[in-house]
């Protein structure tokens, strides 16, 4: 990438109280030097690093503003770099016209999260710290900011970099063997190594399995509100929104098309479908609106089958009963309208939970959120100890790693000398490398930082 200094406003866009100039570079210090002139009639440059100076910001021998200003010496910054911070009063205007005489100074503008992207290649922070970076700005909840506090401190990369370690100590000893097959060389015997791969294989695949609860909390679930129509899903949406974001109407097939929206539940962030309700369609939009239907919830990570607990069961519930119970993600059967009589009677076994409760009412949703935080959250989480996966990237690696190893152990078991065997540890090292940025690729390193706002 280009080094050159970049600069940019690291404030939201508005009026406030301040607003920030971030500059990085190797000539931080020059520009800053050009566009602020401290009170104390000195140069910024005769100031030791690291400390606030009040001054005036200048541009072409004119005064824009006065305020703050302190430059960091590389490498102790942010960025790694030299960095410079211009605060000047916060305004649309002021703030526009003080980054345009740091880019008359000298300074290119910045990119979306290019100041993080600058540190995470000058080795300042990982890649899983980076972005825990953007999750904590983008946190809804407190468990999604505590997670990514647990990953700004290095809770998972230290767990993948003992697991990296552990694989190291392995391959170095399978190469051994590979120089040196006659002199006995090798410290760790075939079966060793073997026994020891299944342990790594069992952390790998442990460490795997965190990704239903760190989802839950980061990402957030796919839910799909599923039923016949008329059964209550437009109120369900709407009680778990708190507000009336679906029409609701006692005339069947009302909702004709999916309605998405996210919502915090609890400890857990929910991306919630409600789809048209599901039956034979009566003309062409509908029937497209349920074929729309099954397609979402082919890809949920959790469904809400509604029912109507007020009436007998029917066919199209049968239907929906059937549907549903075959899919693999989580499932709960809530039984809508509870506070009339119940006549409704359906074999819900298929389904992870049943729960009988009435959408008018909004203490429901406390009982429904409990119940969906305990399909995806085991008991309490201690944040500055417990590894989690947050993201599907991180999920993605892990597995591959772990089916190296598999692929690994089986050359072991089948006869084949450790430096086979190294082949695939080497697989499953690169693999958890991505984790963190060790062999991550440039596309994967773009995605990530383009989701950053610019000045971060």
């Amino acid at each position: 990438m280009d080094f050159s200094s970049v600069a940019a406003i690291s404030t939201p866009y508005g009026r406030g109280a301040i607003a920030v100039i971030r500059i990085s570079g190797e000539d931080a210090l020059d520009i800053l030097d050009r566009v602020f002139l401290p009170a104390s009639g000195k140069k910024i440059t005769d100031y030791a690093p690291g400390r606030l100076i009040r001054g005036d910001i200048v541009s072409a021998g004119r005064q824009i503003d006065d305020g703050m200003a302190v430059f960091f010496k590389a490498p102790h910054s942010y960025t790694g770099e030299n960095s410079a911070e211009i605060y000047c009063h916060g305004g649309i205007l002021v703030s526009e016209e003080v980054l345009k005489a740091v880019f008359a100074a000298g300074a290119s503008p910045a990119g979306p999260g290019e100041f993080t992207k600058r540190a995470f290649i000058n080795g300042k922070l990982g890649l899983t710290e980076a972005e825990a970076i953007i999750n904590t700005i983008d946190a809804e909840t407190k468990d999604k900011l505590d997670l990514a506090r647990s990953h700004r401190k290095g809770v998972l990369s230290t767990k993948i970099k003992g697991i990296y370690s552990s694989l190291l100590t392995l391959v170095s000893s399978a190469y051994v063997f590979a120089d040196y097959p006659d002199e006995d060389l090798a410290d760790i015997s075939p079966e060793e190594m073997a026994e020891r791969l299944e342990g790594i294989h069992t952390d790998i695949t442990d460490l795997a399995s965190t990704y239903k609860m760190g989802q839950a909390i980061n990402e957030g679930i796919y839910t799909v509100l599923a039923g016949r129509p008329n059964t209550g899903k437009s109120s369900l949406l709407n009680l778990l929104l708190g507000s009336d974001r679906a029409i609701v109407s006692d005339t069947a097939g009302t909702t004709r098309d999916s309605i998405e929206e996210s919502v915090s539940l609890g400890r857990i962030i929910l991306r919630l479908c409600d789809t048209a309700g599901i039956r034979e369609g009566k003309d062409e939009i509908e029937k497209l609106g349920i074929e729309r239907s099954i397609s979402a919830l082919e890809r949920a990570g959790l469904v809400i089958a509604v029912f109507d607990g007020s009436q007998e069961a029917t066919d199209e519930d049968r239907r929906v009963c059937e549907i549903v119970s075959r899919l693999s993600c989580a499932k709960i059967a809530l039984i809508n309208k509870s506070d009339l009589e119940k006549k409704f009677e359906l074999d819900t076994s298929g389904f992870d939970k049943t729960i009988s409760m009435s959408a008018k009412y909004a203490e429901s949703s406390e009982i429904l959120t409990k119940e969906i935080e305990s399909l995806f959250i085991e008991g309490e989480i201690d944040y500055d100890s417990d590894a989690i996966v947050s993201s599907a990237r991180q999920r993605a690696s892990l597995d591959r790693a772990a089916e190296s190893l598999t692929n690994a152990i089986n050359a072991l078991s089948s006869g084949y000398t450790p430096d086979v065997a190294g082949l695939d540890i080497e697989e499953a090292m690169s693999a958890l490398g991505e984790i963190d940025g060790r062999t991550v690729s440039e596309d994967i390193v773009k995605d990530i930082f383009g989701r950053f706002c610019v000045g971060k």
